[in-house]
């Protein structure tokens, strides 16, 4: 397969879902296995039946609570990219892994910030927040603000 066809094929959508469709499989065994103990009728196999039943559900949910977010996240995106609006880091200088260099993801940051605290009521800046938190290496605060994009930005669309 030649390389072009791979990068199509292995986008990072395509990634998630074939990750949350084995871990569906797993669920789906272990909520077998949980029933298979419950049903058993002794006690110490209910127990740990309902136990691992409750480990499934709670994978099924936070499985489905990312791949929301992500959809979200890349709608936005697209939103911003139809504007015209979508920060463009192209610019930042790269380390040898790709990653950008700290001091200018740093600065990046500040920025950000700074433009954030000007007009703290515009998703369009929490979205750039968030992507300058994930830059500069803070991917828990960068989701927060993401998020919080996400929520704004739900609120401003027309009905």
């Amino acid at each position: 397969m030649s390389e072009s066809k791979q990068r199509r094929f292995l986008t990072p959508r395509t990634s998630a879902f074939v990750v949350a469709a084995a871990l569906l499989v797993y669920l789906v065994i272990m909520g077998q296995r949980a029933v298979t103990m419950i049903v058993s009728g002794q006690p110490v196999f209910i127990a740990l039946g309902l136990a691992i039943f409750v480990l499934p559900v709670l994978g099924a949910v936070l499985v489905a609570d990312q791949l929301r977010f992500g959809a979200s996240t890349e709608r936005l995106a697209r939103r911003l990219h139809d504007e015209g609006a979508l920060p463009d880091v192209s610019h930042l200088p790269l380390r040898p892994s790709g990653r950008v260099e700290r001091e200018a993801a740093d600065a990046w940051f500040d920025e950000k910030q700074a433009e954030l605290e000007a007009d703290p009521a515009d998703w369009r800046r929490w979205f750039a927040l968030a992507q300058a938190y994930d830059l500069a290496g803070d991917r828990n605060r960068g989701r927060k603000a993401m998020r919080r994009a996400i929520e704004m930005e739900r609120q401003d669309r027309p009905s």
